[in-house]
């Protein structure tokens, strides 16, 4: 017999994690008229709720901003014992590589769960985007650390390995 408990909580992660959910990442700086409105996924990373990929750019675009869209599918693996859990690991992996590589959001384009000698293997792909004021991407790592650097998480110093670039 299962639990409730761990049902209801799966069904929330599953409606919550679907092909078209957008994560940004926590302290993402937006234009000042726009407001999106999101709530916690996990540390770091939040999902948007109301809008898909083409409204959040649509909106950014609107507002002058760039809403990037990386060709490159990022897809990764997981198996645990409950559905949610093998899809709350393989949507961490891809944010620690979306990370690593310095983007600050994430459109979901496919999850499939299938089963593996009993267990649930879930595969998550996604696609990275990157949200900021300049057309340019990644034009602030040319900046100055005097300068404002517009969709960054902090407001940390640029390090010198960054301003040599």
């Amino acid at each position: 017999m299962s639990n409730p408990t761990v049902d209801e909580n799966e069904k929330k992660m599953t409606e919550r994690i679907k092909t078209g959910t957008l994560l940004i990442e926590e302290g993402v700086i937006f234009p000042d008229p726009l407001r999106v409105e999101s709530e916690p996924y996990s540390k770091g990373w939040r999902i948007v709720k109301e809008l898909d990929g083409y409204g959040l750019d649509r909106t950014m675009s609107q507002a002058g901003w760039t809403y990037f869209y990386m060709a490159n599918e990022i897809s990764a693996s997981a198996v645990a014992l409950n559905r949610e859990k093998s899809l709350s690991k393989a949507v961490n992996q891809i944010l620690t590589k979306l990370k690593l590589e310095r983007f600050n959001s994430l459109e979901i384009t496919q999850v499939a769960t299938k089963r593996f000698l009993g267990l649930p293997h879930t595969t998550v792909s996604a696609h990275a985007r990157h949200i900021q004021e300049s057309m340019f991407l990644f034009d602030w790592m040319k900046k100055s650390p005097t300068q404002p650097m517009p969709a960054l998480v902090s407001k940390k110093t640029v390090s010198q390995d960054a301003r040599s670039i």
